[in-house]
């Protein structure tokens, strides 16, 4: 692997960190050059029509309409690292990263254009949710928190009093109703009850870093991270489980597939699946040994593995507990 993503995934795996590093100094290669494989993606969304998006390294965005079988670059402003994307219908998309940046596409992530940023804060953004009626949320470095009522055309910044230290936050995601629920570094996790108008810190029950979480149902919810630590809540936060995963290796990305089940990915290859809503997974070794941040779904027991040298294809197994 070659320094420059090297450097690049080391960031994303330290969040506490990832605002620190630099792009690539070669020039910008003309867009029908630029191959997925030869980049670092973060984050994939799938519109309701079936199109895939990945985002990453140099500030690109891809474009898939056949399940991940080939891909081909969409027109984006800037090279900031994009660390989030996520469709609010067939049409609107919002991605987010370096620099608190924003961009927002109206043709289906065709094109984009930049709604802001603000390279000279440092102050990446990680985490995005986007919701029907236009509400969202981005997150990111020392604590930034922004908010959107119009599906991401503008965004107001928000304090949260109870993330006083200013943590990273790297995740947020519904809950359910007005609940809402913000993971992040040093086992930050706190809960909106009021449609993320103020926030409160929930007790932790880890210390370490969370990168990522994932809604189940009505006020069930993973989350995971660090050295393989995966903690599920039935009741919205108040109380935590750890489950048990058998791994050590960090854990950045999820999916809850259409059939529900779950799946983990992460350093070394790692993918675990669970059958039953995140009581338990199993193992199963990726195609590689490449470190994964993102889980795409493109049916028939396929996903996509998202992470270094771009997409790779997976099919799960049939059967839980068999090997793939």
């Amino acid at each position: 692997m070659n320094r420059a993503i090297g450097v690049l995934f080391v960031a994303f795996v330290v969040a506490a960190t990832a605002y620190a590093f630099s792009g690539r100094s070669d020039s910008p290669m003309p867009p029908t050059q630029v191959r997925i494989s030869n980049l670092q993606m973060l984050d994939a969304a799938e519109s309701p029509e079936g199109r895939l998006l990945a985002v990453g390294e140099r500030g690109k965005i891809f474009i898939s309409d056949d399940r991940g079988g080939s891909w081909r670059a969409a027109s984006a402003p800037g090279a900031a690292v994009l660390a989030a994307v996520r469709f609010i219908d067939a049409r609107q998309a919002v991605a987010v990263g370096h620099d608190a940046v924003v961009l927002r596409s109206e043709d289906g992530g065709e094109s984009w254009r930049m709604v802001q940023s603000d390279p000279e804060a440092e102050e990446p953004l990680f985490g995005l949710w986007l919701g029907e009626g236009g509400q969202g949320f981005a997150v990111g470095a020392y604590g930034r928190f922004l908010a959107t009522s119009d599906g991401g055309e503008t965004w107001a910044p928000r304090e949260i009093e109870a993330n006083a230290d200013a943590l990273h936050l790297n995740a947020v995601l519904p809950l359910g109703g007005e609940r809402f629920l913000i993971a992040g570094e040093a086992g930050t996790l706190l809960r909106s009850d009021d449609g993320g108008q103020t926030w409160s810190a929930l007790e932790s029950p880890y210390a370490g870093s969370f990168f990522n979480a994932l809604s189940l149902a009505e006020g069930r919810a993973l989350v995971f991270g660090m050295r393989g630590h995966v903690f599920r809540t039935d009741d919205a936060g108040d109380s935590w489980t750890e489950v048990d995963t058998g791994v050590h290796a960090s854990l950045f990305g999820g999916r809850v597939l259409r059939d529900g089940r779950v799946v983990l990915v992460g350093q070394s290859g790692v993918v675990l699946v669970s059958a039953d809503q995140g009581h338990s997974f199993d193992r199963l070794q990726g195609p590689d040994r490449l470190v994964r941040a993102a889980v795409a779904e493109v049916g028939d027991g396929e996903i996509l593995l998202v992470g270094e040298e771009g997409v790779v294809r997976m099919t799960l197994p049939a059967v839980v507990g068999e090997k793939s």
